[in-house]
């Protein structure tokens, strides 16, 4: 059974940065696309970046030159790098994984089978 667990979030100021973790288990990760997905408060989840097995990646446009996505296939882990955090930055950040060979939106949640809990990522002024 294939696991994510996402892990590094917490309480930050406006403009700081922070590294959120995600590590898998279960199953080799370059079997996966690997996605981050966020939901904040009262509003639905969204899409942030994604990165295919040979680590190219593509980002929301909310989030493009202020997010990195990385991942490492050899420690079946993936990081995502968030600097010059913003108010509307704070949701629940998740990890997500998707099998290669799918091809739809990489944008859908729906596309994706493997989920973590969540880290909280708390911005303030």
């Amino acid at each position: 059974q294939v696991e994510v667990v996402e892990s590094g979030g917490g309480l930050v100021h406006h403009g700081d940065s922070l590294g959120l973790t995600c590590a898998a288990s279960g199953g080799p990760l370059s079997d996966f696309l690997l996605a981050w997905f966020r939901q904040p408060p009262k509003k639905e989840r969204e899409f942030l970046a994604a990165v295919d097995w040979t680590g190219n990646a593509i980002y929301a446009d909310s989030v493009k030159g202020r997010f990195t996505v990385s991942r490492d296939n050899a420690k079946n882990t993936a990081s995502l790098q968030m600097n010059n955090l913003k108010l509307e930055d704070t949701a629940v950040y998740y990890c997500t994984l998707r099998s290669n060979g799918r091809t739809g939106v990489l944008s859908s949640q729906f596309e994706y089978s493997y989920w973590g809990q969540g880290t909280q990522v708390t911005v303030s002024s």
